[in-house]
């Protein structure tokens, strides 16, 4: 927990906030994406309901047709109105399964436009910065735990901190840095690992 959050109360907080804003985001995108494949698959079901139509149409009409077929002299005449009618059937129930391979395929890309772009998008502004926040606390924290570590946190701060900052702690904190000063290493490095999180203000 101490490696994922700042130690300092408001940073922490603003922390808390952004994690929960983004999960919650992320969660509401893929409940849209589920609402829209509910929604899609409602008009894939009038796609199913119109190829049963045809097939249905295209068999009795087809049976109809070998019926009469049957028949001495007026059989043959007879028949060819029922097959051009399974012939409808015929071309119904293959535009119902074109109308359901174009919802599937619309499903696809609405699912990606309303749930993998934006969640992608909340990744990159959210999780990287999270990342490099946890990576540079833990780095710090590990390099606090020596002299040479501390130094070169101290070193971190006096190439990242504004002047005023560095001179509030020592009149020339790069001597001091230079003279290995514990109390202006310890000062320097504080400095640092409040900047990482690390140490509370």
């Amino acid at each position: 927990m101490k490696l994922l959050y700042s130690a300092q109360p408001r940073r922490r907080a603003l922390q808390l906030v952004a994690d929960a804003s983004a999960m919650v985001s992320i969660i509401s995108f893929v409940v849209l994406s589920v609402m829209a494949g509910v929604l899609l698959n409602s008009l894939a079901a009038l796609g199913r309901g119109i190829e049963d139509a045809g097939t249905w149409l295209r068999g009795t009409m087809t049976d109809a047709a070998d019926s009469l077929g049957g028949i001495p002299l007026i059989g043959p005449g007879a028949s060819s109105p029922f097959r051009s009618a399974g012939d409808a059937g015929t071309m119904l129930a293959d535009a119902g399964q074109r109308q359901q391979q174009l919802i599937g395929e619309a499903s696809l890309v609405v699912g990606i436009i309303v749930a993998v772009v934006p969640i992608i998008a909340i990744l990159l502004l959210w999780l990287r910065p999270r990342i490099r926040f946890v990576r540079r606390a833990a780095q710090s924290r590990l390099l606090s735990q020596t002299a040479a570590g501390r130094d070169l946190l101290a070193l971190r701060a006096l190439v990242g901190f504004r002047p005023e900052a560095l001179l509030s702690l020592a009149p020339d904190p790069v001597a001091a840095w230079r003279a290995g000063d514990p109390r202006t290493i310890g000062a320097l490095s504080a400095l640092e690992l409040r900047q990482a999180g690390v140490l509370s203000d």
